[in-house]
């Protein structure tokens, strides 16, 4: 068989379409759609019909995620306030003076 002549033209275009109706046929039989999500056009027409509902529900997920974000900034200027206080510091070095019998008792070098 030549590249150039019909037959081949013809052999491709065969080769296209039995893999098309194997492919229907094979979705068809596990009771898939033609195409996923019935096509370019099926899923614009569910966005338009679902738009309204969907951006008033992504504006309500958008809202809630803000202030839960606000909410954990304001946790942590409160803990790098506690962290960067004197008054930690301080409550580690008493906690430390009061562990210092303990191992002066147990004969342990300072």
């Amino acid at each position: 068989m030549s590249f150039g002549g019909p037959e081949f033209v013809l052999a491709i275009i065969a080769i296209g379409t039995l893999g098309g109706i194997m492919k229907t046929a094979i979705r068809a039989k596990h009771g898939m759609p033609d195409f996923p999500g019935g096509g370019r056009r099926a899923r614009r027409r569910q966005i338009a019909d679902e738009s309204p509902a969907l951006v008033e529900s992504l504006k309500h997920e958008n809202k809630r995620l803000t202030d839960q974000v606000e909410t954990m900034q304001d946790r942590l200027i409160v803990l790098e306030k506690i962290v960067t206080d004197r008054g930690y510091t301080l409550a580690s070095e008493i906690e430390a003076l009061r562990d210092r019998p303990k191992r002066i008792e147990q004969g342990s070098d300072i």
